[in-house]
């Protein structure tokens, strides 16, 4: 069956979270990798928790308690104008070298951004790049995270196509394991060439970057 739609997820997938290590290293010099990898960790752990707990919170706010959080743990000490200046790191985030020609050989098929990202996040950041998208989609508007079922359920919705039409496209494993168990194509990028997480699931297609995806 041919896919009508690609969907993206945007940290990771399509931006390089870890482009923020520049901005790190600024006011932490020789720990802003060790910080962006903390930083990124206690972000995707928010998400989850919050999640479970019912307590939703934009991720523009997560992202700036995983950062407060980080650099406590980490001893460093982090004044409200650096922590202004990191945060501002997310809206112009490296877009993956391949990921401009990758999408300019996607003609005739539509393309969504389907992130845990909020609108203040994302829209800027898509802005910057120069993207075109069909749809930008936020969780924001079910007010959970992925890998819930209800925030994929978006996508269909808002693109007016068949879940069993859209191909789903992640880095982030529990992110693929999530939009396959919800019934769409999956592609992993596995750039770091991970294991499998156990979840029950697989993709059905790995790569290691977004160019290798053939429809």
């Amino acid at each position: 069956m041919r896919l009508e739609a690609l969907v993206f997820d945007a940290y990771g997938t399509l931006y390089d979270v870890h482009s923020v290590v520049r901005g790190c290293e600024r006011l932490f010099a020789g720990r802003g990798t060790e910080l962006s990898r903390l930083w990124r960790a206690k972000q995707l752990e928010y998400t989850w928790l919050r999640s479970l707990m019912g307590r939703y919170a934009p991720f523009s706010a997560v992202t700036r308690d995983a950062l407060a959080h980080a650099c406590e743990a980490l001893g460093l000490e982090l004044a409200r104008e650096g922590a202004d200046a990191l945060m501002a790191e997310y809206l112009s985030l490296d877009a993956y070298a391949e990921v401009p020609k990758a999408f300019s050989s996607l003609a005739g098929i539509k393309k969504a951004i389907l992130s845990n990202g909020s609108p203040d996040m994302l829209e800027p950041l898509v802005a910057h790049s120069g993207l075109e998208l069909d749809a930008v989609i936020s969780v924001d508007e079910v007010r959970i995270f992925k890998p819930a079922p209800q925030v994929y359920e978006l996508a269909p919705r808002k693109l007016g196509v068949a879940k069993e039409r859209i191909g789903f496209v992640s880095s982030n494993c529990w992110d693929a394991l999530g939009a396959k168990s919800f019934g769409f194509a999956v592609f992993w990028i596995n750039r770091s060439r991970a294991p499998l997480e156990r979840l029950g699931f697989e993709p059905d297609r790995v790569v290691e970057r977004l160019d290798e995806i053939l429809l």
